[in-house]
């Protein structure tokens, strides 16, 4: 197999991978946090850790009383620690870029993937905030190729308008890193099926309404993307296998919060705005917009006339139940009795019929519309299923759904950073991806979904050339 560095030298296109990963060191953290939000603030993060990890501090029998989460563990590379050590330090990362195969790249946290999910406020504006500050000080030297996300706390629109404007305007951040959901606890006087907790996604049902979030994020052109585990919810809340909850849990956490953004009608109110869902790949994505399609086709407002409960004859059920039935059934006919049906329903308010109003969906191809050209999916590179996403006898209306090459390099699953993009080539040689698609997956979306938005997204970069190219090539004429 040829090295990534050799592969990249034989392609007329750059290489942007959109989803590495950086490893805390934890001592410039803890300097940050402290300068941001003094002692105290240090104290409460470090409170947080320790209930983070309280699986440790449990016996067998307290788990299986308590059901806590088995969480990730091992999940860092310590046998390659030059790998390591590029995770962590950015000079080490830029000049090894060209040995990775790549020309650019946006990079996340690690332990601060789970910021957004704090509880306390205080703890996790201030959090975000101070790991904000300590990423841009530390890349600032190198954004000829690379750039971290910026974490954005959203528990309230609020919150996440403050620190959307923060590291944009103050530290120059260009992607916004949101959580997939928040979890709201249910108010003590009700109960849904016995849980204590739903999830807001923004969307339907939202406890507060997040356009000014996506005004916000269209007006300072900053992606927004989520990236968030289903880990702890659902049914990914083994107490004993951390496989268990990992296995589709990105998937799993993306899409809800997918849905929810295009049933509650964002991308037809933003239709500039582009939305990232990262490290689930591409399959419940293909299965998601298969899904929407066949609903409109079979739930559309003129089609639901077929089950409204006022067409029910009820005498000709009932003579039919006297003629075929026998037992039970027959007998109930005889004395006229009918019940109601709980699958049929009962007769809805018609301000409630049309659940494509907020997307304004009126003909099928309104859904290719909204969905493919807004959404981009992050796609590990030795994932076949990413086939999936360009086959058009699949998807519906002939579409390709927009994957972006994410490395995830850092975390436990890449092994070796050399072989990364190595092994997205793969896909090539082994004829599940063409060379067209290949482009796509590592140059041409990216470029679409982040320079789409913010034209100068790439300026003063390696690839400024390039993606300026191919945002020429790709805009329509008149545009």
């Amino acid at each position: 197999m040829k090295s990534s560095s050799a592969i990249r030298a034989g392609l007329d296109f750059p290489i942007i991978d959109i989803d590495g990963h950086t490893i805390e060191f934890e001592p410039a953290v803890s300097d940050y946090l402290k300068e941001t939000g003094g002692r105290k603030l240090l104290v409460q993060f470090e409170a947080w850790r320790r209930t983070c990890l309280r699986w440790y501090e449990l016996s067998l029998e307290e788990r299986r009383r308590q059901r806590p989460t088995r969480i990730s563990w091992w999940s860092l590379p310590t046998k390659n620690t030059l790998d390591r050590a590029t995770a962590t330090l950015p000079r080490l990362r830029y000049e090894r870029m060209d040995e990775l195969g790549l020309d650019f790249t946006i990079l996340y946290p690690s332990l601060g993937l789970l910021l957004p999910h704090i509880e306390n406020e205080e703890l996790r504006r201030a959090a975000c905030r101070a790991f904000n500050r300590l990423n841009a000080d530390l890349h600032s030297d190198y954004r000829y190729r690379m750039t971290h996300a910026a974490i954005i706390p959203t528990h309230t629109p609020q919150e996440a308008i403050a620190e959307l404007e923060y590291s944009s305007d103050c530290l120059g951040m260009k992607v916004a890193m949101c959580a997939s959901y928040i979890r709201r606890t249910v108010q003590a006087n009700s109960k849904i099926s016995g849980t204590h907790y739903w999830l807001d996604t923004y969307g339907i049902d939202s406890l507060y309404d997040y356009d000014p979030v996506w005004s916000k994020c269209a007006e300072l052109k900053m992606v927004p993307t989520f990236h968030s585990t289903g880990m702890g919810w659902g049914s990914r809340t083994s107490i004993s296998s951390f496989m268990y909850n990992h296995i589709g849990s990105f998937a799993a956490a993306a899409e809800p919060v997918c849905k929810s953004l295009f049933l509650g009608g964002v991308t037809r109110r933003f239709p500039k705005l582009r939305f990232v869902f990262l490290e689930g790949g591409v399959g419940w994505a293909c299965s998601l917009y298969s899904d929407l399609a066949g609903h409109w086709h079979k739930r559309n407002r003129k089609v639901l006339e077929n089950y409204d409960p006022k067409n029910l004859d009820v005498e000709q059920l009932l003579d039919l139940c006297r003629r075929y039935g026998s037992g039970p059934i027959k007998g109930a006919a005889e004395r006229q009795i009918t019940g109601v049906s709980i699958l049929g329903g009962l007769f809805e308010a018609p301000d409630m019929l049309d659940e494509w109003q907020q997307c304004r969906i009126k003909r099928a191809e309104d859904i290719r519309n909204l969905f493919a050209s807004k959404f981009f999916f992050g796609c590990e590179g030795d994932d076949p299923l990413n086939a999936w996403a360009t086959n058009i006898k699949v998807n519906p209306f002939d579409t390709k759904l927009k994957v972006l090459f994410g490395s995830d390099m850092g975390h436990w699953d890449v092994p070796d950073m050399t072989k990364v993009v190595a092994d997205a080539y793969g896909m090539v040689k082994k004829g599940i991806l063409t060379e067209p698609a290949f482009r796509d997956f590592v140059f041409a979306n990216p470029v679409s979904c982040y320079a789409g938005l913010n034209p100068a997204f790439f300026k003063g970069t390696a690839v400024e050339k390039e993606a300026a190219e191919e945002l020429t090539r790709a805009r329509p004429e008149g545009q």
